[in-house]
């Protein structure tokens, strides 16, 4: 189904970033691990060899000043076109109140949730540009359109990461092929929510790899540039 792609994934260490990235090897894609967490990425480039795929680790911290652009570079010269980019990486700050917002925790949700996000759209657009069919899929949340008390800090960082999302469809739709879609997966089981949630029984969610089956085939319809949708909640 994605025979001769390249994808990169975002988050690829865990949860739905990774079970995005075991679901893309599978179906034919050579995918791009990047994560913060080197064993992580490891364990997940195991499990898709184990599958018969193909997938590459690529460590980064986001919230590094240069690694993106470090990281576009070494794909660049290995690759010379990226057909997915998969944009999953987010941080989730302590739920406070607005008014007792940890600062220097919030900055580093922005640089990771948003800064982040645009500077891979601005380091990859050459490489999605140069592919027939170049993807972009941002991972987002409820919240990020439905304020819900204490999730400020967070749901500021997603309202700000769609809003770069849909300025960015809206300027590639007539210039190029790049595709830009927003996935809000809904309630999964991943270890984000269940710091949020840490009363919740983990079976009442769906797991990550239902998330996962949906990207892949989302990535195989010929959906319009400033696509949104949620992820049906079938356990």
């Amino acid at each position: 189904m994605l025979e001769g792609q390249t994808a990169l994934v975002t988050g690829a260490s865990k949860g739905i970033g990774a079970a995005t990235a075991k679901a893309l090897a599978a179906a034919g894609a050579h995918v791009v691990l990047t994560a913060r967490d080197t064993k992580g990425l490891e364990v997940v480039e195991e499990a898709i060899f184990a599958a018969g795929g193909s997938a590459t680790i690529a460590p980064v911290d986001l919230s590094e000043p240069d690694g993106i652009a470090r990281l576009a570079t070494a794909l660049g010269q290995r690759w010379d076109k990226l057909d997915i980019l998969v944009i999953n990486a987010a941080l989730l700050p302590e739920l406070t109140s607005v008014a007792q917002i940890d600062q220097k925790a919030w900055n580093k949700a922005m640089t990771v949730n948003v800064l982040a996000t645009q500077a891979l759209i601005a380091n990859f657009d050459h490489l999605l540009r140069a592919s027939a069919d170049g993807r972009i899929i941002g991972l987002t949340s409820t919240v990020a359109t439905a304020p819900r008390p204490f999730w400020g800090a967070y749901a500021s960082t997603k309202a700000a990461f769609e809003m770069l999302l849909d300025c960015h469809a809206q300027e590639v739709a007539n210039i190029s092929k790049v595709r830009v879609a927003i996935v809000n997966p809904g309630a999964t089981r991943t270890k984000m929510r269940e710091r949020a949630y840490p009363g919740e029984d983990p079976a009442s969610v769906k797991p990550p790899e239902v998330v996962a089956t949906r990207i892949v085939s989302l990535l195989s319809e010929p959906f319009m540039t400033g696509h949104r949708e949620s992820v049906n909640p079938a356990r």
